[in-house]
């Protein structure tokens, strides 16, 4: 091994530092690199390639649902941008402005999207005639820039990049099935896909999109117990239709207005996955979407036979898996600590004896057991191994959400509970927004959403006013 050529740094502890521990794990698992602005970051490749495989398999699933990818402008007039006040007023205070072009100054600000509402109803406006091209279905991959005070890769940058839905329909009931049906399948994705347990539900009234009648969640539990948002669809109605005058004509021939959606999920998501199933290794990456599913380690590779080895069971494996064999001239225990870095779920040896022994030695990334399997039946073996961790890491994060979910009753206990110790409180609520806003206040804790299949049979008051209550909260503090 080359002298100049060290083993993999070790990272924070989580439970020493978690905000160091995740800074430490996407820069040492070669994720991000920082740019010289702050708050815009570098995506490296393997952070690219993670990104690419969520894209895909989301890409996939639009499509397969009818929408259609297009590219809007990244910059927006700011007359354009004005003509829905709430929407406007929401995003004020992020808004990256350009004002020259070249040396000359513009004769009107460009705002740097901070999301396309403005730009699909613009374009809407000029192409919608009638009925008979409803509904229309778009999405759109791009980055926005939104200008936060507060930044930390992958959970709240200036940039990030993000798939952003925009849908018409011709009645409400449609637009309203669109919306939930997005949310519910962001979520298969998140649990069936990232392993990532959530809860689905709507936004209050003062925690929706601005412009929206109605904003829906899928909230995980971080590792630490805070929130994160994870995925958002937004029902319109006909608000932005109106603001921006796209009308059509109906089934009577007369002018309507149609109802509206848009919903997205961002590299957030990655953050979401490193917090949720990330341990003091590194990275613990769920198989649908890891860059690299099984990392070849040749042990003693110098030895005759052991690289021709490696390199045939890559060709084998790479049928069905994505594989890499690294034949670099680091040590066996420096690749070991790299991709358990990297977090890679399964780490294939082969040496000499296991050539001999027609066998090779499976890691699981998740629990680091090593599993002796014969090449005979190795791709069996490799699935199995595979649903074995989807499994583990899932229970181990639902666990995790269930552990630190508590319901209470009265201001007390959840001040208390609130100080001791992070996670998910759920209590009964009036849906006064004096009393969300005094939860916060009192309690440090802001409302996640109000949980589908909670919202039935109220009975009770509110912790904060004590008068009747009609919703069930879940509040936690969040990223």
């Amino acid at each position: 091994m080359a002298k100049d050529k060290k083993f993999v740094s070790e990272i924070t502890s989580r439970d020493e530092d978690f905000a160091q521990w995740f800074t430490d794990v996407v820069v040492k698992a070669e994720l991000i690199d920082y740019s010289s602005i702050k708050g815009f970051t570098i995506m490296r490749p393997y952070g690219q390639a993670l990104w690419e495989n969520i894209q895909k398999s989301l890409d996939a699933k639009f499509k397969a649902t009818g929408h259609e990818n297009v590219a809007m402008p990244m910059l927006i007039p700011e007359s354009l941008l004005q003509k829905e006040k709430d929407h406007v007023v929401g995003f004020a205070p992020e808004v990256a402005w350009v004002t020259h072009g070249g040396n000359e100054k513009l004769e009107e600000r460009l705002c740097v999207r901070p999301t396309s509402e403005t730009l699909f109803c613009d374009h809407w406006a000029h192409t919608l005639q009638t009925y008979r091209q409803l509904p229309m279905k778009y999405n759109q991959w791009c980055s926005v820039v939104r200008w936060e005070k507060t930044t930390r890769p992958f959970l709240r940058g200036r940039e990030f990049f993000w798939q952003e839905g925009h849908t018409i329909h011709e009645t409400a009931e449609e637009a309203k099935n669109e919306t939930l049906s997005i949310l519910d399948m962001y979520a298969d994705f998140a649990e069936k896909e990232l392993m990532m347990p959530v809860i689905k539900g709507k936004k209050t009234e003062s925690e929706k999109f601005a412009g929206a009648e109605a904003t829906y969640t899928i909230e995980a539990m971080m590792h630490d117990g805070k929130a994160l948002q994870s995925g958002t669809s937004h029902y319109f109605g006909d608000g932005f239709a109106k603001a921006y005058e796209v009308n059509f004509a109906d089934r009577n021939n007369t002018i309507s207005y149609p109802f509206q959606t848009s919903w997205g999920i961002s590299t957030r998501i990655i953050g979401a996955l490193i917090m949720s199933h990330g341990d003091d290794y590194g990275l613990i990456i769920p198989p649908a979407v890891a860059p690299i599913q099984i990392v070849i380690i040749p042990i003693a590779q110098h030895k005759e036979g052991v690289l021709e080895k490696a390199n045939e069971l890559k060709t084998r494996l790479e049928k069905s898996f994505r594989v890499k064999v690294d034949d670099s001239d680091y040590s066996a225990g420096w690749k070991f600590n790299q991709y358990e870095m990297k977090g890679v779920p399964l780490r294939l040896e082969i040496g000499p004896k296991d050539i001999e022994n027609n066998q090779c030695v499976i890691v699981r990334r998740d629990n680091r057991e090593k599993t002796f399997v014969s090449l005979d039946n190795l791709e069996e073996e490799i699935i199995r191994l595979t649903k074995e961790l989807e499994q583990s890491i899932y229970n181990k994060a639902k666990e995790n959400l269930e552990s630190r979910t508590e319901t209470l009753d009265t201001m007390e206990e959840i001040i208390a509970s609130s100080n001791a110790k992070d996670g998910f409180i759920k209590t009964l609520w009036c849906g006064d927004a004096e009393c969300e806003a005094a939860m916060k206040e009192q309690a440090g804790l802001s409302s996640r959403c109000m949980p589908f299949g909670e919202q039935d049979n109220i009975d009770g008051v509110c912790p904060v006013c004590g008068k009747a209550a009609h919703h069930r909260v879940v509040w936690g503090k969040a990223y």
